[in-house]
Order: structure tokens, then sequence, then C-alpha cells
């Protein structure tokens, strides 16, 4: 074997490695939260009455998440909804950075042939358990474990060679004449992965294998904390400043740390090499040196540290409530049940904003308030954003591993919303237009058209009440109802329609300047009932029962024309 295709050789192992260590680390990080996702959210909810119950369980939660990233998003959800005051959340947010340092050090032990046995416990439960369980998703934290070990003995063998190579330690050292360089590295390094674990261990196996020196090691380490903290902070780049507040303080509080304590790496780092010994493990001991000096310095001060950041960061209630989700949690994002709820809670939240909107253009058409068409309108921008939010909402959820179930339900959502936002657009460009029009040209309805247009829009409101309900219950009996009224809409609209030219005959004056703008309306709302009807098709479809309504529903409507002696309507007469 040539030189050449030993070096490439060796860079596919360590890229191979790198890649299964990212992998493992989230692999943890995912079964952890979907096997004890909510039993964590109760335990950092309820044990932050004092500070030092706060970092407890922040340490707590996040080595067995193996994510302090993943622990801060939570928290930042509590702070967002005043579950959690500031200071204790500031608190929670010390803890998870000793935990996510901890992991890293219990990880790193040598445990030899520990790997194996993970692996192969963690494939018995996988394996054994079909349904998406806990015992299935800790038999994934189990793989994770085995995975992570396997990775790191891949790496050592990987990064032997590399030592030993000129051009290798050529360019580390050239990273380690540059302190800022290396911090920059570390924190970029680290917001690629999403993982400081796992950029930790990376270090780690390199500085032991030699291939940069121990002063490198401890200021990429450095670098690698920094940007475990930066990662939830652009992650949540446009949440209520509430909800960023405790991440950024977080992030404030290791900046401070890595400027003290920086400019000592290198005294530090030529005293340990003074040693007789070095230890093989010196970037995990550091970074959890790290962590733990800074928790006991900064602890007594989580209070006056939070309110500042309250006041740099107000948490002002957003001007427009109606464009902002209110249930979407992205800390629950990797326990698909727990994302399913938060999304059908903010659907049930877009259904009730459309039927106010519905509600509304009724009362435009009757009162004709052009201030009440801007408020309509501006309703319609918040349903649009809404439904942008879940819509990607529900393709993060997607990339999870979803049960029957939960690929059920996802359709259910994504049909419901996706209707109501073309019911919200009807609205918006169709009804609310026809009332401008009517109002600029001062036209008036008679009293009958009113009265035919109040009934038939109360029908397709009830009908809207009636498909979040089914939604909402996944009752198949109501979803029959709601399917059922289709026919029920298409006779209204007939009789609605031949009674609209009934008053056309006689001459009506009110009629027939409106006749245009009420058979439009009339038509929109039956496209709305449309609409309303196809929410209730997907739990039809689950039961079987979607194609024996619609042949029930075609039978009818034989049977109605029939009936009818073939005509549905009588012929509009020329003139009119």
């Amino acid at each position: 074997m040539t030189s050449s295709e030993s070096a490439t050789t060796v860079l596919i192992h360590l890229a191979g490695g790198v890649a299964l260590l990212i992998w493992a680390v989230r692999l943890v990080r995912t079964g952890a939260m979907r096997a004890f996702g909510a039993s964590l959210r109760h335990a950092l909810a309820s044990f932050t009455r004092n500070r030092f119950a706060a970092f407890g369980s922040g340490i707590a939660v996040t080595m067995v998440l193996q994510s302090s990233t993943a622990t801060t998003l939570l928290v930042s959800s509590f702070a967002g909804r005043r579950l959690i005051v500031p200071a204790m959340a500031l608190a929670v947010l010390l803890g998870a950075n000793l935990g996510t340092s901890l992991a890293a050090f219990v990880i790193s032990m040598d445990l030899g042939w520990i790997w194996g046995l993970c692996l192969a416990i963690g494939v018995a439960l996988y394996l054994a358990n079909e349904a998406m369980d806990r015992a299935r998703n800790i038999g994934r934290v189990f793989v994770g474990i085995g995975l992570i070990l396997l990775s790191l003995i891949e790496l050592n063998a990987a990064a032997a060679p590399l030592a030993q190579s000129p051009v290798f330690r050529t360019l580390l050292g050239a990273i380690g004449h540059e302190p800022l360089l290396a911090v920059l590295v570390a924190v970029a390094a680290t917001w690629l992965t999403h993982s400081s674990i796992a950029v930790i261990l990376l270090i780690a196996t390199f500085a032991a294998s030699g291939l940069f020196p121990p002063a490198t090691a401890l200021t990429l380490v450095i670098g690698a904390n920094l940007g475990n903290a930066l990662i939830p902070v652009l992650d949540q780049l446009g949440a209520p400043a509430l909800q960023r507040q405790a991440a950024v303080a977080n992030l404030f509080t290791r900046l401070v740390l890595a400027l003290l304590v920086l400019p000592f790496v290198a005294p530090l780092a030529g005293w340990l090499q003074t040693l007789p010994a070095l230890d093989s493990r010196l970037a995990i001991e550091f970074h959890v040196a790290l962590n733990l000096v800074g928790a006991l310095v900064l602890l007594p001060f989580v209070a006056p540290v939070a309110r500042l950041f309250e006041r740099l960061m107000p948490g002002k209630e957003a001007p427009d409530a109606t464009v902002r989700p209110r249930h979407l949690d992205p800390a629950v994002l990797d326990s698909p049940s727990e994302a399913l709820a938060c999304a059908m809670r903010e659907a049930l939240n877009l259904g009730d904003r459309v039927e106010l909107m519905l509600r509304d253009t009724m009362t435009l058409l009757e009162k004709d308030e052009l201030k009440l068409s801007r408020a309509i309108a501006q309703a319609d921008d918040g349903v649009d954003a809404i439904h942008e939010s879940i819509k990607l909402y529900l393709v993060q959820v997607s990339r999870n591993e979803l049960t029957e179930e939960e690929g059920r339900r996802l359709l259910e959502i994504i049909t419901l919303i996706t209707n109501l936002e073309h019911i919200g657009d009807i609205i918006d460009k169709n009804l609310r237009e026809l009332a401008e029009k009517k109002i600029r040209k001062r036209y008036a309805f008679s009293p009958e058209g009113l009265a035919e247009i109040r009934d038939f829009h109360q029908r397709v409101s009830s009908g809207l009440v009636l498909a979040l309900n089914v939604f909402a219950s996944r009752d198949l009996a109501l979803a029959r109802q709601l399917f059922a009224e289709k026919a029920v809409m298409r006779d209204a609209e007939r009789r609605a329609t031949e009674s609209h030219f009934q008053r056309l005959r006689s001459g009506r004056a009110e009629s027939i300047e409106t006749s245009a703008i009420h058979l439009d309306i009339i038509r929109d709302l039956k496209r709305i009932h449309g609409h309303v009807a196809s929410i209730g098709y997907p739990i039809l479809e689950s039961a079987n029962a979607l194609r024996e309504s619609r042949l029930r529903e075609a039978q009818e409507a034989q049977e109605a024309q029939a009936q009818q002696g073939g005509h549905l309507m009588p012929a509009p007469q020329s003139g009119f």
C-alpha cells in the first residue's frame, strides 16, 4: 500500500469515527427524550424552589439527555411561559453546563468491552418491543452509548498514525499558536455538530494520541464550551425575549469565564507538562473543572445576572398576538407524541382564529364596517403565519421515527391546517372583497336575501365547529355526520339560488343590484364548507368509511335529482 493510499485510509476511518460519534450522541439524546422526556420536564419544572435544587436538576437532566442544548431549550420554553423564574432558569443552565462535562467524563472512561454489552442489550430491547414504547427507546439509549464507546476506539486507532504525520502536526501547531483561532474553530465545530460532548471527546482523543499539545487541547475545550452555549441562542433567534433571556445569560457567563481562563491556559499547560505522567484524559478533566469552577463562582450571583438580562431584554408581549404560535414547543421535537400534541393544540388555536374570521365576515356583510374589513385582512395574515409555523414544525417532527398512529395524526393535522388556511384565503380574498364592493357601491340586500345569506353562513359556521370537534375527538360518528352535511349544503345552495331568482323575476330592486354579490357569497360559503368537510376525511379513511360515505352520498344525490325531474334549479330567463 502506498503512503497516499495509507493516508486516505486513515482519513476515511477518522471521518467515519467522527460521524459515528456525532450520530451516537444524537441517538442517546433522542432515545432519552422519548423515554423520559415527560418525567424530565416535570423534574425541571418542579425542582426549582431554590438555586441549589435547580442546579442539581440541571446536572441530572443533562446527564440523562447527554445534551445541555436540549436542557437549555426545555428551560427556555418554561421561562417563555413563565413557569420558571429567570434566576432559577440560569441556575438550571449552570447545572446543565456541569452535567454535560460529567457525561463526557463518564463516557471517556476506559470501559473496554462494555460497548459490546451495551449494543447487545440495546438491540435486544429495541427488537423485542414492536411499539415505540419506553423499553424500545431505552434500547436506543443503550445502542447509542455502545456506539459512542465504539467510535472512541475507532478514533484512537485512526488518530495514532496522524500523530506521526509532519503535515498534520504542522497544521494543528499553527492553530495552537493562535488561541483565538483555536477557540473559533472549536466554536464552529460545536455549532456544526450541535454536540459539545462529541467535540470534547474528539479533542480528548486527539490530545491523548499526541496530535496537539496540552495548551491547544485546553484552548479548544474552552471554545467547545463556549460554542455549546451559543447553539440554543442561535436556535431561538426568532423566539420572544422572555424565552431567550436564560440562554443569552448563560452564553454571557461562559464568555466571561472563557475570557478569564484563556490567558492562563499556556502557564497551566506548561506546569502540567512538568508532571511525571500526563493524564490522557486531561481535556475531559479540564472541561469538568472549568464548568465546576464556573458554577461555584456564578451560582451565588444568578439573581443579579438574571435581573441584568431582564433589563437588557425586556419580555414584552408581542404587539400582534395573532401572528405568533403559542403551543409549538421546540424542546419536545425529539418526542413525536408530545410534539404532535403541541401541534394539535396550535392547530385548534388556528381553527378558533378562522372561526372568528368567518363570524366577523357576517358582521361585515350586515353592518358595512370598513374597519372590520381591515381587521379581517390582518387576521388572515396571522392565520398564514401560524399555518406556516405549524407546517415547518411538523416537518421537523416527521424527521423522527413515527409509529403508524403518529403518522396518521400528523396527516390529520396537516389536513386540518391546510383546509383552514384555504378557508382563511377565501374569506380574505373573496368574501371580504365582496363585502367592500357592496359598501363602496352602497348596495343593500333585500331582507329575504340577507336572511338567506345569514342562514347559509350559520350552516357553514356550525360545520366548522363540528369539524374542529371531529379533529379533536376523532369520533367516527361525528365524522360521518360532517360528511353527510355536504349533501345538505348542496340542497341549501339550490334552495337559496332558486329563491334569489324568484326575487329577480318579481323585479326586486335590491335583489337586482346585489345579484352578482349575493350569488358569489353563496358560492364562496359553499366552497368553505367543502374545505370544512375535507377535515374529516382522514378519520373516515382510517376506518375505511370514506368510500362507503361517498357511495351513499352519490346515491342520495341521484335520488334527489330524480325527484326534481332532472332539474336542480330553474334555468334563468333572459333580461335579468
